[in-house]
């Protein structure tokens, strides 16, 4: 074994490290945000003039839908895996997860599962119900397996988040280094294992709808089919159940890594640490309780309206907390206005308009009027985009130079982040405004005089400048991979343990495991405080945990094929699946090929030669 592991595309291929699997989920991932904000941009020309000709209704249909698909499953939800894939295990002092090949099994069929969804495009069309896919309208047009890539698509992704939740709940309670107590995590640990539990819970419950959903629409059953007696509302119950604690699964790690962030720019601890940790909980424990707000006009009655309008404003309460205790930490800091550090600020800010606006929909009688209006378009960009993508540009900014060894360019990343900043309030603020004129959502063409053009065309610049902010982010990873000032081990004096790590981070990551006295250990090590409490530094400095010429002490798990293929046979089913029942023996050529990687899988060794 050497320092930096095996080279080459197969070692990537067949890699089972933690870090490397991270770093691929974050490629993936920018690769979708791409085509996602490519559709974006298609959605924004063709509203961004009345009676727009650029689309047809069809395609309209298709791009938004894939727009929110991807933007959600491929894009959010991958970035916060690479985060988590490469720091959880660093941050608690491990040397990888608790399965790394089921972690590598994860990230592969993700992977196959974006193609899968994305070539829907090639073969016959991509799904064209919204992201929310409702049924029974999603089951009414059999012929076309536009909705059947969604149903089969988005229950591969599920089965890959739901291995990687299981995976990293393992590593959290398994494998802290000693002293590491619960406590004693980082909050952006804490903020992860928050959301494998989310997703451990809510991923069940839609994958009953999936299932149920490809059943109506291929094999005759009538789950959904209201003209035969079934619930209009159940897949609604079904996918909302699931639907709003995603929106904490997309954000929650972006509070971590903004929690992260702000103390090492303040030079002063996070203000309020066990309250930040435990409102993160009691975010993800309310999430599952409010899923009806979003049903508030589909008539579940008085009772229903005010008890989950009521758990609505609740929520409110601990994300209060946390913007309070974010504060709190900036307050009497000696700022330091880095890049990650402005997309930080910036994060708050656009987070707090979002969650405002949020706010209303919990008061029944307001979300009536802005329901299925452009103000909830507006309300969810400024939550997933202000908010989410934000927090991860400011976490891409701060640990670039773990990742890669290299600083990112801050000349360049103060540009971009100014152009995000215009870009998305231009873009969504305008949406407000739009809905509470009347707006529908998901409208393809509007008609002139309707008092929709300005502000349409308005958003739509606004578009093309956040388009400009993307392109020049995507720019200043490049310029500075090859071209970036070398980052050294701990850059920032920051104060968490991948810091004591060099950059990039060694294949097994400690050298002698790790042993933790207190929160922010890494800190302590290089810091003592004198008689007034300010932090003086030690005369003792903590090296690197790195030292080594012999690695031969350190066993580390092999690479492996079986996870790709395994992985790779179960999208092989799954095309099958959209062309019954001819498909069906291609979904057994899936099959056979999965169970030849399962056990491949299971009888392969863990270690192997040198190791």
């Amino acid at each position: 074994m050497t320092r930096t592991g095996p080279k080459g595309i197969w070692s990537w291929v067949t890699t089972v490290d933690h870090k490397r699997i991270g770093i691929m989920y974050a490629i993936a991932a920018l690769l979708f945000f791409l085509t996602g904000g490519l559709e974006a941009l298609l959605i924004r020309i063709q509203l961004g003039r009345p009676d727009g000709t650029v689309l047809s209704a069809d395609a309209y249909n298709q791009l938004f839908t894939m727009h929110g698909l991807t933007m959600v499953f491929l894009v959010i939800m991958p970035i916060a895996a690479a985060f988590t894939n490469y720091f959880l295990p660093i941050m608690i002092g491990a040397r990888d997860v608790a399965f790394p090949r089921l972690n590598a099994f994860s990230f592969w069929l993700f992977t196959f599962a974006g193609v899968f969804m994305a070539s829907s495009f090639l073969l016959g069309g991509a799904p064209d119900g919204g992201w929310t896919g409702y049924a029974p309208l999603s089951i009414q047009v059999k012929e076309y397996i536009r909705m059947d890539f969604f149903s089969i698509g988005a229950q591969l992704l599920g089965v890959a988040s739901l291995a990687a939740a299981v995976n990293f709940i393992t590593t959290v309670f398994t494998m802290r280094a000693p002293g590491m107590s619960m406590l004693r995590m980082p909050v952006f640990v804490w903020m992860a294992l928050v959301v494998q539990f989310l997703l451990l819970f809510s991923l069940p419950l839609i994958a009953i709808g999936l299932f149920q959903l490809y059943f109506d629409r291929n094999l005759g059953t009538v789950f959904y089919a209201a003209a035969a007696g079934a619930d209009p509302l159940l897949w609604q119950h079904l996918f909302w159940l699931f639907g709003h604690p995603e929106v904490y699964v997309l954000v929650l790690p972006a509070m971590g890594i903004v929690s992260e962030i702000l103390p090492v720019f303040s030079r002063k601890p996070l203000f309020g640490y066990s309250f930040v940790v435990f409102a993160g909980v009691a975010i993800g424990f309310l999430g599952f309780g409010v899923w009806s707000h979003h049903m508030f006009t589909a008539g579940l009655g008085p009772l229903a309206e005010v008890g989950f309008g009521l758990s609505t404003m609740v929520i409110a309460i601990p994300t209060g907390i946390k913007v309070f205790n974010w504060i709190g930490t900036l307050w009497g800091g000696d700022l330091r206005f880095t890049t990650p550090m402005l997309y930080s600020i910036a994060f708050i800010a656009m987070f707090v308009v979002g969650g405002l606006s949020g706010v209303t929909h919990a008061i029944v009688p307001t979300d009536t009027q802005q329901h299925d209006s452009y103000y909830v378009v507006a309300h969810l960009h400024y939550v997933l985009v202000g908010g989410a993508v934000m927090g991860y540009i400011a976490g891409v900014h701060y640990w670039f130079g773990k990742w890669t060894g290299r600083m990112i360019s801050q000349k360049i990343g103060k540009i971009e982040f100014w152009i995000f900043v215009v870009g998305i309030n231009m873009t969504y603020g305008p949406m407000h405004a739009l809905g509470l004129n009347g707006m529908p959502r998901r409208t393809y063409r509007y008609g002139p005089g309707l008092g929709f053009d300005f502000w349409n065309l308005f958003a739509t610049v606004g578009a093309f400048i956040l388009s400009v902010g993307v392109l020049l982010f995507v720019y200043n990873m490049v310029w500075s991979y090859f071209k970036g000032e070398v980052a050294g081990n701990d850059p920032w004096d920051a104060r968490t343990l991948e810091w004591s790590t060099p950059s990039p981070t060694p294949v097994y990551n400690f050298d002698v495991e790790p042993d933790v006295h207190g929160l922010d250990e890494w800190w302590h090590q290089k810091y003592q405080e004198d008689e007034d409490g300010r932090p003086v530094l030690r005369q003792d400095q903590p090296v690197p945990s790195v030292a080594l010429d012999d690695y031969s002490h350190i066993h580390m798990p092999s690479e492996s094929f079986y996870p790709f293929l395994t992985a790779f046979g179960l999208v092989v089913l799954g095309y099958g699946l959209l062309y019954a029942p001819v498909g069906f023996w291609f979904s057994g050529l899936g099959v056979l090929t999965a169970l030849w990687g399962f056990f491949g899988w299971s009888l392969e060794p863990v270690t192997k030669g040198e190791h």
